[in-house]
């Protein structure tokens, strides 16, 4: 029962952490400093990295289970790739850019006002042109592997109706993003600060887990910035066919996400959420 007091709320009301105030919808000021470009430019290294290992994992797991279906990595050993890397990407880059690395994630924290419209629509650009450029390393260094075992793009498997496909995805993004507003949640970092909590662990954890449930489902979007960059490198018509599964099923996702975060949990911030009127 402690645990849903304010901690030091019988001290006369006060608490010992504090909430950020909104971000601005449009931020111009922030055209100006060179950090906004800095974190920029690592959104778009940190997706360009994500995909490189993770494409290649893929693709190296298809080429050796085609010789021995024993051999490879197996599905497990994609999502460790998957949630590890995300594990050591959002490390690398939290202090700088928020580590996002996913359009998805940064959709949910724009809708919670945790960036500012102008940073969350440049991140997606970053993002996107990262996860091309990595599947475009890939494909540099392996075409032959790359073309013949699909490029690691994403796409909706045989046997699952295209509803199955978007819920599986909706739900997956809504386990990350869910995630991440948890763990970098300032209140609960107070009220548990006994227990040290290392939000990139969560956070890959939450990859790693929805990758095993859902890569044989659609091979695991919840990131379109991956879906997208897989697809234009690959360049085949079935790359395409599912994509929009790959946009529409993570941005429902994580709006639910922050809906239930904001609202339910913290239904004291959803004065956050109205505040979008104000800022026109």
């Amino acid at each position: 029962m402690g645990k849903d007091i304010e901690v030091g709320a019988e001290h006369g009301g006060g608490k010992d952490y504090h909430d950020p105030p909104p971000a601005p919808l449009i931020d111009a000021e922030e055209l100006g400093k060179w950090s906004f470009y800095r974190a920029i430019i690592a959104e778009f290294v940190a997706t360009l990295l994500f995909l490189y290992v993770t494409v290649l994992t893929v693709i190296g797991y298809k080429s050796q289970s085609a010789a021995d279906q024993c051999g490879g990595v197996g599905i497990l050993g994609i999502a460790w790739a998957f949630g590890g890397m995300i594990f050591i990407l959002v490390y690398c880059t939290a202090g700088i850019s928020g580590g996002h690395i996913n359009p998805a994630v940064t959709f949910g924290l724009l809708l919670a006002r945790k960036v500012s419209l102008v940073r969350a629509v440049l991140y997606m650009v970053a993002q996107c042109l990262g996860a091309v450029c990595g599947c475009g390393l890939v494909k540099a260094f392996q075409k032959a592997y790359y073309v013949r075992y699909g490029g690691g793009a994403n796409e909706l498997a045989d046997g699952y109706s295209t509803g199955t496909g978007v819920a599986a995805e909706i739900i997956g993004t809504f386990v990350l993003v869910y995630t991440v507003f948890a763990a970098t949640d300032p209140k609960r970092n107070a009220r548990d600060s006994h227990v040290p909590v290392l939000a990139p662990l969560p956070i890959g954890f939450a990859v790693f887990m929805v990758h095993l449930a859902t890569i044989p489902i659609t091979g695991t979007g919840i990131n379109p910035a991956r879906s997208f960059g897989a697809a234009v490198i690959y360049g085949k018509d079935k790359a395409w066919d599912d994509q929009w599964i790959f946009w529409v099923g993570p941005f429902v996702g994580a709006a639910i996400a922050a809906i239930y975060h904001q609202f339910v949990l913290r239904a004291g911030s959803s004065k956050s959420f109205g505040s979008f009127k104000s800022s026109y």
